[in-house]
């Protein structure tokens, strides 16, 4: 695992984190325009992964590909406050010798933004072609552009809206009450977290709204064992999975980051690339166009599909070649002419 170190970080809230570390990974000629990805929720640095063990992006990013590893260098962190490598509550907290567990500060999307910013800096990366990011890292990209235009280029902001909606908020409360009122949580010191219902339930809420209903309808059909149904039997197995892999804190944490997300009143500086998703439940277009139409340049597209806001993760024959003639006309400009 590849990880930086940026020192110390200080907050929006004011408080300061020390010893911060992020883990990263990075792909093609590190002296290539330099493109950053910023993952979802619950996703990791590993966008492209290896040939045995590909990542969640390794349809749209490598040699050819939309996003081509031969034209740039691709760079994806693990966010502050994840748990893949990166300091965040299972992280060891310099002052007490323990992990900081619950006792993490809370986090803005700027707080993430600024510490990549400076994972960045250390790597030797003085300037961004473009920063991609879908969700959660759709979130982090329209920040890119608001606090670092001179930084980047252009940003591509996927299957996310300028601010996150009551919709979205609403299911976050539910997936955090839900952690937290579970016995086991102890107030963030559980002993782990693949122990924990409330936060399985936390995850098959969440995965109510990635998809469309059509797309659950289809893909279930009302068939049953005879004890459940087989969408019942999918969001157990989700729950599960998800509370095996990934640690409760952090995903509080990050719940309550995306929370903060507004920057509705914001013109950026910098050419706006955006792709929208029908059927998503969280994101919808509706919110996102009408910002866009304010922007001073900004290109989008509303993308068909039933995965609703899973959009973003799969069919890149759909929508990977808008992200692959813009990308490249930033750098090479005859090549879309």
């Amino acid at each position: 695992m590849k990880t930086v170190s940026i020192g110390s970080l200080t907050l929006d809230s004011t408080k300061t984190i020390d010893n911060v570390e992020l883990a990263y990974e990075r792909h093609g000629d590190e002296k290539a325009p330099a493109v950053l990805v910023c993952h979802a929720l619950t996703g990791d640095q590993y966008a492209v992964g290896t040939e045995g063990d590909p990542g969640w992006w390794a349809g749209l990013i490598g040699p050819g590909k939309p996003v081509d590893t031969n034209v740039f260098q691709v760079i994806i962190f693990n966010v502050l406050g994840g748990c893949h490598g990166s300091t965040g509550p299972l992280s060891i907290n310099p002052a007490t010798g323990a992990p900081y567990r619950a006792e993490f500060p809370t986090l803005t999307i700027r707080d993430l933004v600024r510490a990549e910013y400076q994972a960045l800096n250390k790597l030797g990366v003085n300037h961004l072609v473009g920063v991609v990011g879908g969700s959660l890292g759709g979130m982090k990209t329209l920040e890119w552009g608001k606090m670092y235009p001179e930084f980047v280029d252009a940003v591509f902001p996927l299957a996310v809206t300028p601010y996150y909606s009551d919709y979205g908020v609403a299911f976050n409360h539910i997936g955090i009450l839900a952690i937290e009122n579970d016995k086991e949580f102890n107030s963030g010191n559980y002993e782990d977290s693949s122990l924990l219902k409330g936060f399985e339930v936390a995850r098959m809420a969440g995965m109510v709204t990635y998809r469309s209903g059509n797309m659950f309808n289809q893909r279930f059909g009302r068939i049953n064992d005879g004890d459940e149904f087989n969408v019942q039997s999918y969001l157990n197995y989700q729950g599960k999975k998800l509370a095996d892999r990934f640690d409760a804190n952090s995903y509080v944490l990050l719940l309550k980051a995306m929370n903060t997300h507004d920057i509705q009143e914001a013109v950026l500086e910098v050419p706006v690339y955006s792709l929208s998703f029908t059927h998503d439940l969280l994101y919808p277009s509706e919110l996102m166009v009408p910002w866009l139409e304010k922007q001073k340049d900004a290109t989008w597209k509303i993308i068909e599909t039933d995965f609703g806001h899973d959009g973003f993760l799969v069919e890149f024959e759909k929508w990977g070649g808008f992200i692959e003639e813009k990308l490249k006309r930033l750098v090479v400009p005859e090549l879309t002419r």
